[in-house]
């Protein structure tokens, strides 16, 4: 006994320096670049930058991703949660081609340092590439920052320093180095009239309201301009001239008492380099350039190692295309990482609305009241601020949390990092209220909610949303079974050559390379013990167990009315909160469905309560409830029986939804596409199942949805195929290509069956149908994209899409 409990003790440091290692990241996916730490109202940075080309250029600051900003790509090439990453932005408009490189660096007790490098090259050489550049940092809540370098007011030369401290980082400093041989304008108009300007860093602080911090562009930009009013204003005469924009586009060299933003701004001509170092006090150590110039070839080295092991290149593609696919791949694996943030703030919800249709004898839900069973006024609320680690799906139009895409982001975050994936787990678990109920965006703070329309803000709490979490705490347990049941822990294993005792004077990433202990512990800790994975299990059932019952609940469907005949007179559902064209909270907007009625049966809800019973049952008998598996058992029975009594259609030879006529009759909506594959997608129909024969002839029709790019969202032949909105009525999506290899993969091509073969045949055209065209359409545009043209395969709306897109590294090397 004493034995076990200092192996737990050893397990949970190695959990403490694990959680330091992801403290800091860029935690901001909605700007090009930004840092902070997973803690409220701390410290955040970002990066700007416009052309000096001309004034007009200023218009177009670069800060936030935004599809407007047409920039040629903006990827990373290699990013790993716990050492940092490369990231190549092409801006075609302004000549430059910047790299940010970020680097972790171990030491101290508050998430140890980090070092950040700036570079920029001309896209064309024989072109002007004028760029300036602008890196602030903005503090909120308690704490300071303090310029250290002495005050200019025509700017300064060399290290620019700033000091501070926080409750939760304590003292810190930062400091911002320019590198070698960097170029500024010097020969412009007016030069003589600035020349003691000319080949400085500027600056401003700035003292401006608690909670915005995220608007920093607005207050740097106005600072500078302002500042440029003043500087142009007696250059008016049209014989000479204005000056050059880069010596009137500066910041005022001013700081203001008690700022708590501070920017500081570069002006190039030509390549450029800058390094930006924040130094933990507690660690004791000063940062120099050499840790990026050594580290980041090495963190680059070791991804790049590491990767081909996690992500091998599969054997049956041509090895001449192995270069580029493996590029595209680790950018895609990369910037689904990269893309992951921290959000804090408050919800907007909505307790009492809902569509006639929603208020039906079989509601249940408590949504009206409160917690203390008073009625709520109607109309939208703040909630308390919380906090989520989450990934986006895309960083220019969604930069928030989705509750449907995150269990497929988790999928593929889960194989590179597994305890990175269970602390993102952990944060939606956690949102999870005493009703059981999630919202389906989390839409966290005033930033968040700044690139959402209002008509989305606000959340409702009796709509739900597939509950693909079910997907990620599947997957952990069955890593946990792969790895726990081969491997006896050793005094490696356990963490004693983790490196804690590092001196204070030494630089070292949090990693060295693919084979390091601490690389290996850091990410698989939860694998490595099962004390710890039977403890987090169990600290996940109870609230995931009440999210459960709040489906069956809240989204029970009627099944004893209008005449059903089925073996569970229990076990219907329907999706609340659809409008007459749109069933947003099924997560397919605007694939078609019957009119609304409060009588209506969801074939894909049904079959997602299906996957997410059968998730309860693993987990109950992980954890050792007995009684909740046999329940639970039980329950997956009669939801399967229901799905084939309720939803199969034997005229059309397909599973359909049920809707009620206007006599009161209930009847089948078939539309063969997507929704009609539910039971398959989830590997829900046994192998010899005879009608599965029928599903996979309708996969692979192209008159219907076959086609040389993937699985089209409905059929081709359907007479809504491509029209309104032709948001899922055709287009081609990933992630349910995903399904669909997945299920061929581990369930029809794998177990014998009738259609073992046939299976197999589809599962092999399909998969090099999706690979290859969203890996084509990647080299043709820079970007992998939401959704492929059901009939050219042409990547459409937002981009980069990189959240279940980046499932396409996974369908590569087959890992699902």
């Amino acid at each position: 006994m004493k034995l076990a409990n200092q192996l737990l003790l050893l397990s949970l440091a190695k959990l403490v320096f694990s959680n330091d290692t992801l403290l800091w990241g860029p935690y901001r996916p909605n700007l090009y670049f930004g840092l902070r730490p997973r803690i409220p109202q701390s410290l955040m940075t970002g990066l700007m930058w416009f052309g000096t080309h001309d004034y007009q250029s200023i218009t177009r600051t670069r800060h936030a991703c935004d599809q407007g900003d047409h920039l040629d790509s903006y990827t990373w090439t290699a990013y790993d949660p716990r050492q940092g990453g490369v990231q190549v932005i092409r801006d075609s408009a302004n000549n430059v081609k910047i790299t940010t490189e970020f680097l972790k660096v171990a030491g101290g007790e508050h998430g140890g340092s980090w070092a950040a490098r700036v570079r920029g090259e001309p896209i064309a050489r024989d072109l002007p590439s004028r760029v300036s550049t602008i890196f602030y940092f903005g503090l909120e809540g308690l704490g300071g920052l303090e310029m250290e370098t002495d005050e200019d007011e025509n700017g300064i030369t060399g290290e620019f320093k700033l000091s501070g401290s926080s409750p939760q980082l304590d003292d810190f400093v930062i400091r911002v180095v320019d590198g070698p041989n960097n170029t500024m304008v010097t020969d412009g108009p007016h030069a003589e009239a600035f020349g003691e300007r000319i080949g400085k860093t500027h600056f401003v602080g700035q003292s401006i309201p608690a909670g915005n911090v995220w608007q920093a562009k607005d207050f740097i930009l106005k600072a500078l301009i302002d500042r440029a009013r003043e500087a142009v204003a007696p250059y008016q005469d049209p014989a000479t001239g204005p000056p050059d924009p880069s010596y009137v586009l500066q910041l005022p060299d001013e700081v203001y008492t008690g700022s708590n933003l501070f920017a500081v701004q570069k002006l190039f001509d030509g390549p450029f380099q800058f390094d930006v170092f924040f130094e933990s006090g507690s660690s004791k150590q000063k940062l120099s350039s050499s840790i990026l110039d050594q580290g980041i070839p090495a963190l680059v080295a070791s991804y790049d190692e590491r990767f081909r092991s996690v992500f091998p290149y599969p054997s049956d593609y041509a090895k001449e295309k192995e270069q580029s696919l493996e590029a595209f791949s680790k950018a895609s694996t990369s910037n689904l990482m990269g893309g992951v943030g921290y959000f804090y703030g408050t919800s907007i919800i909505n307790r009492k609305f809902s569509y006639e249709w929603d208020e039906d004898e079989d509601a249940t839900s408590n949504t009206g009241q409160d917690e203390d069973g008073q009625e709520v006024q109607p109309g939208a609320r703040l909630t308390e601020p919380k906090a989520l680690l989450t990934a986006t799906p895309s960083r220019s139009f969604f930069p928030r949390g989705f509750y449907w895409d995150e269990g497929f982001h988790l999928l593929h975050i889960g194989r590179w990092d597994n305890d990175f994936s269970l602390e993102i787990l952990k944060d939606w678990i956690a949102l999870i209220d005493e009703d059981g109920w999630v919202a389906r965006e989390q839409i966290l703070g005033e930033e968040a909610r700044s690139k959402v329309p209002q008509e989305f803000q606000t959340q409702v709490p009796n709509y739900a949303n597939p509950p693909t979490l079910a997907m990620a705490v599947t997957a952990f347990i069955s890593r946990l079974k792969a790895t726990t049941d081969s491997r006896a822990p050793s005094a490696q294993d356990l963490g004693l050559d983790l490196g804690m005792g590092l001196g204070a004077d030494s630089q070292v990433p949090l990693a060295t390379g693919p084979s390091s202990a601490s690389e290996a512990a850091a990410g698989s800790q939860y694998l490595e013990s099962s004390e710890l994975a039977l403890s987090f299990l169990k600290s996940i059932y109870k609230p995931l167990k009440r999210h459960y019952d709040w489906f069956r609940r809240t989204q029970r469907g009627q099944i004893k009315q209008y005449g059903r005949i089925a073996r569970s007179r229990t076990e219907g559902y329907r999706w609340r909160g659809r409008s007459e064209l749109h069933v947003l909270t099924s997560g397919m907007d605007d694939y078609p469905r019957g009119p609304p009625h409060a009588g209506e049966l969801h074939l894909d809800l049904i079959s997602w309560m299906a996957f997410f019973t059968r998730t309860m049952k693993e987990i109950a008998g992980y954890i050792g409830e007995t009684d909740d598996e046999i329940s639970f058992g039980e329950i997956e029975k009669a939801i399967l029986g229901n799905i084939d009594d309720l939803h199969w259609n034997e005229q059309e030879k397909m599973y359909c939804d049920v809707n009620v006529s206007n006599e009161d009759e209930s009847y089948h909506v078939c539309h063969k596409g997507y929704l009609s594959l539910f039971p398959f997608f989830l590997s829900l129909l046994p192998s010899d199942s005879p009608r599965l024969g029928y599903i996979l002839d309708l996969l692979r029709d192209p008159e219907h949805l076959w086609s040389p790019y993937g699985i089209r969202s409905l059929s081709a032949s359907h007479p809504e195929f491509g029209q309104g909105e032709n948001y899922w009525k055709g287009p081609i999506w990933v992630q349910m290509n995903y399904l669909i290899l997945s299920a061929l993969h581990k369930t029809y091509a794998a177990q014998p069956g009738p259609y073992q073969a046939r299976a197999k045949e589809i599962y092999a055209a399909l998969r090099k149908n999706v690979v290859d065209n969203v890996h084509k359409e990647y080299q043709r545009t820079g970007y992998v994209w939401e959704q492929y043209d059901a009939i050219t395969g042409e990547g459409k709306r937002s981009h980069p899409f990189t959240g279940w897109t980046s499932l396409t590294t996974l369908i590569l090397a087959e890992k699902y």
